[in-house]
């Protein structure tokens, strides 16, 4: 999809869905059809005072963000309600529909290997959770009883101490690790698919998430969290309604892509990254993980990379890491330079996911012990 910048110079007037054309014709710069782009008024991609984006598959001419930040508060109002009952409908509908094996062919046949190379890595996981326990032959501390003999005989180790125990290679874990992901559903994901494909492999990177942890609770809890203009903590999947078939998590996928259609646009990555990592450590686990999905539009809300890297790190205990699934340009692996070695990620390709993953879960391996 190109896009294509234009001034429109026109005023907004109120928000609307627009007439459907039978032809699928590409409409520019008008208010009277649905799915045009760069016009006003109408659900399209591009625009400004429309009630949501709809793409129709056309070449995009884009409004700049001045025309757009100054369409009057009372039709950026009107849009937005507009905007929340549309997404409210569709909800019901995803609820309410036949499972469509075919859609959801479509995201997990696209994975099928990835999900197998994920459970074999999920199965190779050794414990990293240190155990309280007594830790003996030491210098200071309590006497050990088992060793005054040697204490007589001049041995200086014979005390015991409470510390904290590496486990042994291989040893079984005692509680399990925690995953929460952190799921871009903003709207430049829908604005920009066309683009790039990043909603598309944002939908297959969690559908390989929910089919490759399926029946690994016992060693990995996770859940999915998203964020949008709307807010940074939008419940995808809460630990506690893991999905149980293909058409649950499809309606999960629905809900991702009908999220990003009807949403304001603004961003939460920084708000949703530093909540998922202050979140997570609340319940006792073997190890923390926090891995954020983002397309790198940080620029665009002036988000600096630093304050994104500072948050990263915050806490020692949480292994936070982000994957860039969309760029425009070279944008992602510019604000990959500026983060801290080892902490981002590019796939611009769901294949790559995996071994991305396994990257995360063994660098706390080789992490200094």
């Amino acid at each position: 999809m190109v896009t294509i910048n234009r001034d429109s110079g026109e005023d907004v007037s109120s928000p609307k869905h627009g007439k459907e054309d039978p032809d699928n014709m590409p409409h520019m710069g008008g208010n009277t059809w649905a799915g045009g782009t760069g016009g006003r008024d109408t659900a399209g991609l591009g625009g400004k005072g429309g009630p949501y984006r709809l793409d129709a598959g056309h070449t995009v001419y884009q409004v700049s963000e001045a025309e757009k930040d100054a369409v009057p508060e009372e039709v950026k109002r009107a849009a937005r309600e507009m905007g929340q009952k549309a997404f409210r409908q569709r909800l019901k509908e995803i609820q309410m529909s036949e499972y469509d094996a075919t859609t959801y062919e479509r995201f997990s046949g696209a994975v099928r290997r990835q999900v197998h190379s994920l459970r074999i890595i999920l199965d190779n996981l050794q414990a990293r959770g240190k155990e309280r326990q007594w830790l003996r032959h030491q210098a200071t501390g309590e006497l050990d009883d088992a060793k005054i003999i040697d204490g007589l005989t001049g041995e200086k180790t014979i005390y015991r101490r409470r510390g904290d125990l590496e486990p042994q290679v291989g040893s079984p874990q005692q509680k399990p690790k925690r995953l929460r992901l952190v799921v871009d559903v903003s709207g430049s994901m829908y604005r920009f698919n066309g683009v790039d494909g990043r909603l598309e492999r944002s939908m297959e990177a969690v559908c390989m998430v929910m089919e490759a942890f399926e029946n690994y609770e016992e060693k990995f809890k996770y859940d999915i969290a998203g964020h949008s203009g709307d807010g940074y903590n939008i419940d995808l999947v809460p630990m506690n309604k893991i999905p149980k078939d293909n058409k649950q998590r499809l309606e999960i996928l629905k809900t991702m892509h009908a999220h990003a259609q009807f949403c304001m646009s603004g961003d939460h990555t920084l708000e949703g990254t530093k909540h998922a990592i202050q979140e997570i450590v609340r319940e006792e686990a073997d190890e923390y993980f926090v891995i954020v999905l983002s397309d790198a539009n940080l620029s665009r809300y002036g988000i600096h990379p630093a304050k994104f890297a500072e948050i990263l790190t915050s806490n020692p205990q949480v292994n936070a890491f982000a994957i860039f699934i969309g760029s425009l340009g070279d944008q992602a692996a510019r604000l990959q330079r500026t983060l801290p070695a080892g902490r981002s990620f590019i796939a611009m390709d769901t294949k790559d996911i995996p071994q991305i993953l396994q990257q995360i879960f063994t660098s706390t391996m080789l992490s200094s012990v």
